[in-house]
């Protein structure tokens, strides 16, 4: 969104710029913003270093987009180089209950806390627009509103602003907020004083990298996406790699893991913003009735969530995953049903679980099923599982 003052109206002349931050800053938090700083547009040369050096290891796996002109996502004042500050603001989404205790319920799926409520680009850009407004009117200033939809790397960019620091898990850490932020970026032609950058306090701390089922993170602040199951399970569109289904377990959208282990989530406020509470179907729902799911219930039951955007039959090819890892017979039927579904993708991840859940069973249906099959992937599913006949010979 860009704001420009309308011809012949008057404004606000600027005053004192520290002022001015302040009175933002103010009317920031007023608005339900729980985290506000203020930063230069230009960014330093190590943050586009960094990005090229995460591009060219290939750690952004399908995410093509990440690699489309560096220097300008690693730059805001590339992006619009009249911009003067980046004002970097936060929404925490504090969860009021320990988001890995869901994984303990093999028969249950994990759904990541920042997915469980409203899409949290809508609740954070309504707010952003909200504060672009009365700046504009206030200043007469244009500006523009970004939250997570242009090249604007937001972790960082929070960092320079003073939000918190990026933990070894790449990730935004706050001493006020923990690991709980949702992030969007101001950037205006007003020239404001910076914050100052919070240090990092991570320490001797390694609580996130240990934790991660995947080994996703090849050094501390260093992130290989390939290997994240948030990556996996939302991003990438094809089959899951085999070596990290059974890690997955019951997580069906994104991972919890290195976020909630955090020990400066203890300083953490609950969520006050009632968008981010958790709604019918995303707290713990039955697997075997997400299996179930065609695709206007899926649009209806993930109606104004960000799952949504991820399409049901990614959604359900996870949920086929965590049916193979819930060691629960009663399973069988789901997985059963889902070997007809009309998206290869589904029924490759179905032939995998079925396999787990029952070799005699994946004996007797691929007895019937390996040969109509016409899709690639599937055909491979049915061949790649050890005592298929495949292997025997």
């Amino acid at each position: 969104m860009t704001r420009h003052p309308a011809p012949g109206l008057k404004r606000r002349a600027p005053s004192d710029p520290r002022a001015i931050r302040e009175e933002i800053r103010a009317e920031a938090q007023r608005l339900g913003f729980d985290a506000v700083g203020f930063a230069a547009a230009q960014a330093p040369p190590e943050q586009h270093d960094a990005l090229a050096a995460f591009v060219h290891q290939g750690w952004h796996g399908d995410m093509d987009w990440l690699a489309d002109d560096t220097e300008t996502r690693a730059n805001p004042a590339r992006l619009w180089p009249r911009a003067g500050t980046l004002i970097a603001l936060g929404m925490t989404y504090t969860p009021a209950h320990d988001p890995l205790a869901v994984l303990a319920q093999r028969d249950r799926a994990a759904i990541a806390v920042y997915a469980q409520g409203r899409d949290y680009h809508m609740v954070v850009k309504s707010r952003l627009k909200a504060l672009g407004l009365w700046i504009w009117n206030r200043w007469g200033r244009e500006l523009k509103v970004f939250v997570d939809t242009a090249p604007v790397m937001e972790r960082p960019a929070a960092a320079r602003a003073g939000l918190g620091w990026q933990g070894k898990h790449t990730n935004l850490v706050s001493r006020t907020h923990g690991s709980w932020l949702f992030l969007g970026e101001i950037l205006t032609t007003l020239a404001l004083p910076a914050d100052e950058p919070e240090r990092d306090h991570c320490g001797t701390c390694r609580a996130c990298l240990d934790i991660c089922p995947t080994g996703a993170f090849p050094a501390p602040g260093r992130l290989d996406a390939r290997r994240c199951i948030s990556y996996l399970t939302i991003e990438h569109a094809g089959p899951i790699p085999r070596e990290f289904r059974a890690p997955i377990g019951n997580r069906i959208y994104g991972c919890d893991d290195c976020l909630a282990v955090c020990p400066w989530n203890k300083f953490a406020q609950t969520a006050r913003e009632a968008a981010f509470a958790p709604r019918p179907g995303t707290a713990a729902p039955r697997l075997t009735d997400l299996a179930a799911l065609d695709d206007a219930a899926f649009r209806r039951l993930f109606s104004g969530t960000a799952i949504k955007r991820s399409g049901r039959d990614r959604f359900v090819r996870n949920v086929a995953i965590a049916l193979g890892n819930s060691a629960d017979a009663q399973s069988l039927p789901a997985v059963r049903h889902l070997l007809d579904d009309t998206s290869p993708l589904v029924r490759g991840a179905a032939v995998w679980a079925l396999m787990q859940l029952s070799p005699t069973a994946f004996r007797e249906e691929r007895e019937r099923r390996r040969v109509a099959e016409s899709d690639a992937d599937v055909q491979a599913e049915w061949d790649a599982v050890p005592g298929t006949r495949k292997h025997a010979s």
